[in-house]
């Protein structure tokens, strides 16, 4: 099996949420490997409206697992928001 995820360790928020989302793909993928049935099964949650809010929260579990592994990005550079 290749390693496809080496590291949690991110130098920003932005970098983990792109790992969260990393996260809540593969798991999707390693749990319907087979990408036709994925593809197939698409246009069945295309329009269901509770699709979306489903993912978002998933990413957000996956999130907060990538910050809790960062220290919550305490010890990084605060940098100003605009």
């Amino acid at each position: 099996m290749t390693t496809w995820l080496s590291t949690l360790i991110t130098e920003t928020p932005e970098d983990g949420c792109n790992i969260a989302i990393k996260l809540a793909r593969a798991a999707i993928k390693l749990t319907q490997l087979d990408a036709s049935v994925r593809e197939k099964m698409r246009p069945e949650y295309a329009h269901d409206f509770d699709a979306p809010i489903a993912s978002s929260q998933v990413v957000a579990t996956h999130f907060a697992t990538v910050a809790a592994a960062n220290g919550y990005w305490r010890y990084a550079p605060r940098r100003k928001l605009h």
